[in-house]
């Protein structure tokens, strides 16, 4: 799962919002310098990590990246689902996701000072930008998969990905609809578990 998803499946928490917002950037023990409660959202974050990349729609949803991007594949899934969260009526309405996006950034914002460097230099673009807004449209989702070519190591800077996200659109639209709400019972399951609420 990308940004959208993360901020999602923190069950508007503040705390594991952060945590879970920033786990990519925390290595190791680094994780003990914060909050028992952000610390949850970090041990959050790598739960649903792992239950995506084991469910079986994501395996299947998988193979129509890895001709173009290999062992990538699963970074383009999470941005994929992404999209198709921000477009989930059952979650979202324009004006939902707009507030919500809004939301996430002020609690993230709220939190600068504990931040880890490279995630805080990032959320201003983020927030500029509105990326957790923009996985709505093709354009936003496009700039994502932009952004991974960029970084990712030993794949050359081309269109093919999100070529193969829009000739496969309804085929991974329909992995989405059977994945997530998979994902999201299994994590509020363990959003209760962690946070003993």
């Amino acid at each position: 799962m990308n940004y959208l998803a993360h901020a999602y499946l923190s069950f508007n928490n503040a705390d594991v919002l952060v945590g879970n917002m920033i786990s990519d950037f925390i290595k190791g023990k680094k994780r003990f310098d914060f909050s028992g409660h952000i610390q949850n959202g970090i041990m959050l974050h790598r739960s649903i990590d792992a239950f995506t990349d084991e469910h079986i729609a994501t395996k299947q949803a998988k193979q129509f990246f890895k001709p173009v991007v290999g062992l990538y594949a699963g970074a383009f899934i999470d941005v994929v689902y992404d999209h198709f969260l921000a477009n989930d009526k059952t979650q979202f309405d324009d004006e939902g996701l707009l507030k919500f996006s809004s939301s996430v950034y002020t609690t993230l914002e709220n939190y600068k000072n504990i931040l880890p460097e490279k995630f805080a230099y990032m959320l201003p673009y983020m927030r500029s930008e509105n990326w957790l807004y923009n996985y709505r449209t093709l354009n936003g989702t496009g700039k994502s998969f932009g952004g991974l070519m960029r970084r990712a190591k030993y794949l050359d800077n081309n269109n093919l990905p999100f070529e193969r996200f829009q000739k496969n659109y309804n085929e991974l639209n329909h992995y989405y609809n059977v994945f997530f709400p998979d994902v999201k019972q299994f994590a509020y399951e363990k959003f209760i578990s962690v946070n003993k609420l």
